[in-house]
């Protein structure tokens, strides 16, 4: 209880300040007779003084009130208040005089008014400036911050940093809503987005708190604009729902991030809900996203399936208040697996399981073909055999005219998938680009090495790739997967492609480490300068323009097993991949 009467809020500071300042105006203006009497001070003057002590300070407070100089953070004073505290002075004394002058017919002494003028701004400068001092003193330094955004979130910032609980001090709010300029948002005055950068140089902002939704776009836009004025905290805000504030760092995936509009949560719930789901490659990124989001849409039952004990022990640890089976197993070993598919029987399998490192897979030919094509027929085989509904292949975009083994195996991967007879299971690959922040992605390479304070490594000037969010790529996946009619094979639409080259110097500006600056060391094994998510402009949009169709590529499915068996045993296993893709050109 007594924590709670101690806490700070609005109402106790300013009642605090009123009491403190009504004593230093009283004060002030005793000491100015007794300075003005040489300290004998005249009855007759005495009597004035008990008569009109208490219009002067019931003038100053009224005027302190107008110039809201009470609602200012006691630890965040700055030069700036003290200026409002001038004026709402001079206004006081002008009332004052003008109030003597008409209606007061005793003696006052009329040098007082200068004496009593300058003690009180002192004295009231000097009690709002001492906190301040005293936290300077300890090393505590102040943190003007810039809200850019007049909404809720903003207002729980503001209130936050009135009772202390975060490490900024607003000063300002701007906003491009033209019906809010000029007015002000819990005491702060609300000004035009065009005045950005005046407001930062006039109150010396070395921080932001954004609070606003923008696209990736205009957040680049805002970022390069706040990071050239001199910003060099930039936060966004978000509100959590027990209305507590949290800021975190903006970082590379919000000025990235394609956002599709198109993203349908019904059809998911339609297709996952009251079904028993079986993902392969739980543990994964992907895998882990599609799980989180099948559990969302309620799943009957998850069987989670994964030969990484640490991944899979992450998830299953996430998602332990749902109905999932945690299977330790390797989509390699089909007598293990098909016993998985007879106990559980799953609706729905989706099978993310792989081996996508494009170097290792170059350096482990024979593990990148038992892994991700053996995996991937054993997974597709049960699954027919079992009367599976839908199968779910997760491809890439590397498998369109592949340069590396990796998207090689996946592009024989998706040539299964598509030309297999499967019965009684509808089965559809989905393919897309690099997701935002995945295990093995470039972004956390980046990352690593600015911790480390090494430069950042880029194998090519010129080099591309398309980036979505991983939540958003794996929600687009189970869209597609609801709107299969027929085997298919289902294309992400990413955006435009990003260089690596911009990425990575953003990320230094991020950082505020520029200094580190960029290596380039060659293109790896297999790897391209640009990759490609479409075949042929035959190509078809759905009724999601997020998500096109691609036309089958047929192949004969005994030649392709025969095929597949013979890449098994074959030594020559990089030729015999150029023999079932043509359009294999191996880069090495």
């Amino acid at each position: 209880m007594m924590r709670q009467l101690l806490r700070p809020t609005s109402f106790k500071r300013a009642l605090f300040f009123v009491i403190a300042d009504a004593l230093i105006f009283f004060f002030s203006f005793f000491m100015a007779y007794q300075l003005r009497f040489n300290f004998d001070i005249p009855p007759n003057y005495l009597e004035s003084f008990y008569r009109l002590v208490w219009y002067l300070i019931a003038i100053k407070i009224i005027m302190f009130f107008v110039f809201k100089i009470y609602y200012v953070t006691w630890r965040y004073f700055v030069l700036g208040d003290m200026q409002k505290i001038l004026y709402a002075l001079l206004l006081a004394y002008l009332i004052f005089v003008a109030y003597i002058y008409l209606f007061y017919q005793g003696v006052f002494p009329r040098s007082a008014i200068l004496i009593d003028f300058l003690l009180s701004f002192f004295l009231v400068g000097a009690l709002r400036f001492s906190k301040r001092m005293f936290r300077n003193f300890h090393g505590e330094k102040i943190n003007p911050a810039l809200i850019i955004g007049a909404n809720q979130k903003s207002a729980q910032i503001i209130s936050s940093a009135m009772e202390g609980s975060i490490d900024y001090f607003p000063v300002a709010v701007v906003d491009n809503d033209k019906s809010l300029i000029n007015s002000y948002f819990f005491n702060k005055k609300v000004y035009p987005c065009e005045e950005l950068e005046a407001l930062i140089r006039k109150y010396a902002i070395n921080s932001a708190i954004i609070t606003k939704a923008y696209t990736p776009d205009a957040l680049d836009t805002l970022f390069e604009r706040l990071k050239k004025a001199g910003v060099e905290h930039i936060k966004l805000s978000r509100l959590l729902a027990n209305k507590e504030e949290n800021l975190r760092d903006i970082a590379i995936e919000d000025l990235l991030a394609r956002r599709p509009k198109d993203l349908d949560t019904k059809v998911i719930d339609k297709l996952v809900e009251n079904r028993v789901v079986m993902i392969t490659g739980a543990g994964g990124s992907i895998g882990s996203e599609i799980a989180r989001q099948c559990a969302r849409s309620g799943a009957k039952r998850l069987i989670l399936l994964d030969h990484s004990e640490y991944n899979l022990y992450t998830i299953t640890e996430e998602l332990l208040q749902k109905d999932t089976v945690s299977l330790m197993q390797s989509v390699v070993d089909r007598k293990l697996l098909e016993k998985t598919f007879v106990k559980y029987r799953p609706d729905i399998v989706i099978h993310a399981a792989a081996y996508k490192h494009v170097p290792l897979c170059e350096e482990n030919i024979e593990g990148a073909v038992l892994n991700n094509i053996i995996g991937t027929k054993n997974t597709i085989d049960l699954a027919i055999k079992y009367d599976v509904e839908k199968f779910v292949l997760i491809s890439t975009d590397k498998a369109v005219r592949p340069t590396n083994v990796m998207g090689a195996t996946k592009r024989v991967c998706e040539l299964y998938a598509q030309n297999v007879e499967s019965k009684n299971t509808l089965i559809t690959a989905v393919r897309f680009g690099n997701v935002l922040g995945s295990s093995g992605s470039v972004i956390p390479k980046f990352k690593r090495q600015i911790a480390q304070n090494r430069p950042l490594t880029i194998t090519h000037p010129e080099i591309t790739r398309y980036f979505m969010l991983i939540p958003e790529a794996c929600q687009l996946v189970l869209q597609a997967a609801a709107i299969a009619q027929k085997n298919e094979l289902f294309i992400l639409d990413m955006g435009k492609p990003v260089k690596i080259v911009d990425l990575a110097r953003k990320m230094l500006k991020i950082y505020d480490r520029e200094d580190l600056g960029i290596v380039f060391t060659g293109l790896r094994k297999g790897e391209k300068l640009y990759e490609e998510l479409l075949i042929d402009e035959s190509d078809k949009k759905t009724m999601y323009d997020s998500i096109l169709v691609s036309k089958t590529t047929s192949y004969d499915i005994d030649k392709l097993s025969k095929d597949i068996e013979e890449l098994l045993i074959i030594e020559n296993k990089l030729q015999k991949l150029k023999d079932i893709l043509p359009e294999f050109k191996h880069d090495v």
